[in-house]
């Protein structure tokens, strides 16, 4: 099988295409000085957008890892917006966790694992 790589950099690829599925690397936000529902918005932006160049959408989701930088603060605030961006009858098995991101000004990150259609 072959192996499509998208958005690749010397470190990363934005998505790796294999075996039927996508894998999304973890997206962060471009626009830092958003809160943490702003923030939100803008990686869902990314996620939809990489879900479409691999040829798939947000109603394949199969698995969800959420992080952020301050759960207790923010977690509301995100699955809100998460709630709104998710299809009806489309939630993938996810897991947020709280953790110390790459930037001290990222709120959020949020890596997908999603199906290819048939």
């Amino acid at each position: 099988m072959s192996i499509q790589r998208i958005d690749s950099n010397p470190r990363l690829s934005g998505a790796v295409i294999h075996g039927g599925l996508v894998y999304l690397s973890g997206q962060v936000p471009t626009d830092r000085s958003l809160d943490c529902a702003g923030q939100t918005r803008e990686v869902l932006a990314k996620i939809d957008d990489l879900l479409a160049r691999a040829g798939t959408d947000k109603t394949r989701l199969l698995s969800a890892q959420i992080w952020l930088k301050d759960i207790a603060t923010d977690f509301s605030a995100m699955n809100e917006v998460w709630a709104a961006w998710l299809p009806q009858n489309s939630a993938p098995a996810r897991a947020t966790l709280q953790a110390p991101l790459a930037s001290e000004d990222v709120l959020v990150e949020i890596m997908l694992t999603a199906a290819l259609p048939e």
